[in-house]
């Protein structure tokens, strides 16, 4: 039994993320500690006169916040086995990561999220958070 209280998992939705998640949650289960699941999001910009051609642009805050709980329903289902604190922020993921891990025991990612290249073996948030983190990080195949 580990002394870990807390372990921080990133979420976007993407496959790897859900595996990450579904690893975190089972070493929270095991270790009985926090699971603090993390999906931030950046604003981008919309060309002018688009939202009127598509319909209503949806609130980014809103969709990241759908992705995340959906996302934890489906891999961890209605009644996880651990409790999870969802937390939706503002900004860049990485660097929110790396932030919040300054109170994490474990920090847990997938190899790649949504966006970039289909070739890397990490994406960029995993190699920023393995490189910067202020604890333990575990990258999920």
């Amino acid at each position: 039994m580990s002394n870990w209280k807390t372990i921080l998992v990133g979420i976007d939705g993407s496959q790897p993320s859900r595996s990450a998640l579904r690893w975190a949650a089972d070493q929270a289960e095991r270790n009985q500690c926090e699971l603090v699941a993390l999906n931030a999001w950046t604003r981008t910009l919309i060309p002018s006169g688009a939202a009127t051609s598509v319909g209503e642009v949806p609130d980014p805050a809103e969709a990241a916040t759908s992705v995340l709980l959906q996302s934890i329903v489906e891999e961890l289902g209605e009644n996880p086995p651990v409790k999870v604190q969802p937390v939706v922020k503002e900004g860049n993921p990485a660097r929110i990561l790396i932030e919040m891990s300054a109170d994490a025991d474990l920090l847990v990612v997938g190899t790649r999220g949504h966006g970039g290249f289909a070739g890397l073996l990490l994406g960029s948030v995993s190699q920023h958070v393995a490189a910067y983190a202020r604890c333990t990080v575990v990258v999920v195949r």
